[in-house]
């Protein structure tokens, strides 16, 4: 995070989406606030074409992303305790750390820009994340990207990402902000820093499954004998189903959808391509199917897949090791895009994240992994093969955030625009 100060110097070179036949040691690109367009010297009336929610910032949208109590503005660090000071967020991609300094010095050691504070993060094997899943799964595809992943999604319009292009809604393009070149192929992105509390969600699966074993319900959800196909105890067994069906798919990535029952299917399923059926095997509370529906029918019809984001996101802070809690803060850095706030992260975060408006089977509870929830609200229900369900009460918020901004990443020709300006 970096606030702009006076002067100029070389600087890495952007990265672009040219295809590259050897890996490049690092990718580096940036993103401004709307206090970062201010102060490099963007017009007063182009600032004033950008949309309110970013023109705000992400701390005036507190209470609308869930971000209160524990997860309030007032608790986030520095430099995120004085966002108006953060004016560019530049982001660092290598696979040593020898390459990510060497790009920061660069960066920061002319009179531009004074460096407010990092924060780092490293994937783990796998694409797994701090929670026990994998991650970095779904995302939506773009018919004029190229995109070399073995995966399939539902085709999204190139408006879904990038401003000045088509969106799903049919005749509805996003304003653009003037100039033209500032605006078009631009995207909007919210960055957050989200601590993830391991050891506590560990804690209330044991609670879970403790409760699970003598539960009426319990011979249903698992019949006996049944926890041989996870190569665990009976315990160890329901601890890991909800674990999923919070999640929505097994700690592994395999999809409810596809296989309800066992993480370990006799014949491989796909991890992306299915939908929510009728019956699908997948809570309708759980995590990945409040914030993508996909092909189910939700109250919002019209906005099944109008709220597609692109999500990366990198795990900060050492693995969780329960035999040495050592109270160290664990996460995620996230990157959510697309080409309207409001429209997109806002609606995912307030409608269906928080509220679930999106069936009447959740309003009124929160989804069970990044909602804000507390003890004394909170419930979750499992559901059985038969479509009966047992409702779990009384688990913590197991993320809170610890930081986070609105930024627009310009286009090639806007950096130019904006490197220009006196």
């Amino acid at each position: 995070m970096a606030e702009a100060a006076s002067g100029g110097k070389d600087a890495p070179a952007i990265t672009t989406e040219a295809q590259w036949a050897v890996k490049p040691d690092t990718c580096f690109n940036i993103a401004f606030t709307y206090d970062g367009l201010r102060a490099i010297g963007a017009p007063a009336a182009s600032l004033a074409s950008f949309p309110t929610e970013f023109v705000a910032g992400m701390t005036a949208r507190a209470q609308k992303l869930g971000d209160f109590g524990a997860s309030a503005p007032e608790t986030w660090p520095a430099p995120f305790d004085a966002p108006a000071r953060i004016h560019i967020i530049a982001s660092i991609h290598a696979d040593d750390a020898a390459h990510l300094d060497a790009v920061q010095q660069q960066v920061t050691s002319g009179p531009a820009f004074r460096l407010l504070g990092t924060r780092d993060g490293a994937n783990f094997d796998g694409d797994y994340v701090h929670f026990g899943y994998r991650d970095n799964i779904s995302q939506p595809r773009f018919a004029a990207v190229h995109d070399q992943a073995e995966r399939w999604e539902p085709m999204a319009p190139l408006g879904t990402v990038l401003l000045g292009h088509p969106t799903s809604f049919e005749g509805l393009l996003w304003h653009v902000p003037q100039p033209d070149v500032l605006g078009q192929n631009g995207c909007f992105n919210a960055f957050r820093v989200l601590a993830q509390d391991v050891a506590a969600f560990e804690t209330y699966l044991n609670t879970a499954a403790e409760e699970l074993l003598t539960h009426r319900l319990g011979e249903t959800l698992l019949p006996p004998g049944d926890e041989t196909k996870f190569g665990l105890s009976r315990h160890g067994a329901f601890r890991e189903i909800v674990a999923a069906q919070m999640c929505g798919r097994w700690r592994n990535g395999v999809p409810l959808a596809l296989s309800p029952t066992t993480p370990n299917p006799a014949i491989p399923v796909s991890l992306t391509d299915f939908d929510y059926t009728k019956n699908s095997g997948c809570p309708v509370g759980a995590h990945t199917r409040r914030c993508n529906p996909r092909g189910a029918q939700i109250v919002q019809r019209v906005e099944n897949h109008s709220r597609r984001l692109i999500r990366r996101g990198i795990p900060y802070g050492p693995k969780y090791d329960p035999a040495k809690p050592d109270g160290i803060e664990r996460g995620l850095l996230g990157n959510f895009l697309g080409a309207n706030l409001a429209n997109q992260f806002e609606a995912i975060s307030c409608d269906w994240l928080n509220l679930g408006l999106q069936d009447p089977e959740v309003t009124g509870s929160n989804d069970p992994l990044l909602g804000a929830n507390a003890p004394e609200t909170s419930w979750f229900d499992l559901l059985l093969p038969d479509g009966d369900k047992i409702r779990l009460r009384g688990f913590p918020r197991f993320v809170r955030t610890r930081g986070g901004a609105y930024t627009f990443l310009p286009s090639l020709p806007a950096i130019r625009y904006l490197a220009a300006l006196t």
